[in-house]
């Protein structure tokens, strides 16, 4: 496990904004809003809640929080990478902390737009910590390692515990929260589904005369390989190359650029891919 200084450096700065802008999201809209967020924050917000309406106790979040994230950054340590659990538990610990000590500031009552805006928030820190190799913990350790260890479609298993969470508040607290909450969440998803792209895929269909210098440069890019195929214009019915390959969409554009580097000639058309059945490598978290 190696430290670089500028990379390291980079991923600490970021890792500590991302926790600075969660615990205020935290502290000013969803507190505010009575809101349940998905995964560890808001089991840990219901458990604060139902302390503060059945018991009369005040639980600090940072308690409930990483005695919640405690087994899921054992999977990290265990099954995903040494560095990435590090850093994860960067975000974890600062982030229960600050939501500790931060104090409160109401911006606006108004649920809806505290749903809105509060979602787009958690959407862009989450999206800073899976950029920099970490995450904000709880669910997301287990949801990486049932992905990419497993081979386990994580999205129903993360959904079922969010659907607990969001309706055990719901019982206890009101229904209009809990669908507040709902919108919340799918603002927060679609806001990550932008920013974050390295789990979807493009498929790039290359015209070329220089197909093999195409395939090392993608290669060399992405660590994918690709198909050849031969073709033929219409037009002119010149003898081409198709190469065809399937990468990252966080990687498509560098890629792109390599290959109009080869080949300035080279016809491109890149597609979102839907569904990809095989194997596809994805660079393991460190």
């Amino acid at each position: 496990m190696k430290f670089r200084i500028k990379e390291d450096g980079k991923r600490i700065l970021v890792v500590c904004l991302a926790a600075v802008l969660m615990a205020i999201n935290i502290k000013t809209f969803v507190r505010t809003g009575g809101l349940y967020p998905g995964g560890a924050t808001g089991l840990t917000i219901l458990i604060q809640r139902i302390g503060e309406l059945f018991f009369k106790v005040e639980i600090p979040y940072s308690i409930v929080n990483l005695l919640l994230n405690a087994f899921p950054v054992y999977i990290g340590f265990r099954f995903i990478g040494k560095k990435f659990t590090l850093y994860s538990c960067l975000m974890i610990v600062l982030t229960s902390v600050l939501t500790d000590m931060i104090p409160g500031y109401v911006i606006t009552y108004d649920t809806l737009l505290i749903s809105v805006f509060g979602g787009m928030i958690n959407g862009l820190v989450i999206s800073m910590c899976l950029t920099m190799n970490a995450t904000t913990g709880g669910t997301d350790f287990i949801a990486i390692y049932l992905s990419d260890k497993k081979g386990v479609d994580s999205f129903n298993i993360v959904l079922g515990l969010n659907v607990v969470i969001l309706g055990a508040a719901g019982i206890l607290f009101g229904w209009d929260k809990a669908l507040y909450s709902i919108i919340f969440q799918f603002v927060s998803t679609q806001v990550l589904h932008v920013l974050y792209k390295k789990y979807q895929q493009q498929t790039l269909f290359i015209v070329t005369n220089r197909a093999e210098e195409v395939c090392a440069a993608i290669y060399e890019i992405s660590h994918h390989g690709a198909t050849v195929l031969d073709g033929k214009g219409s037009y002119g019915h010149h003898e081409r190359n198709v190469v065809y390959s399937v990468v990252s969409s966080a990687e498509s554009k560098k890629v792109i650029r390599a290959v109009k580097a080869v080949d300035e000639d080279a016809f491109v058309n890149a597609i979102r891919t839907e569904q990809l059945y095989g194997r596809f490598y994805q660079k393991p978290a460190d």
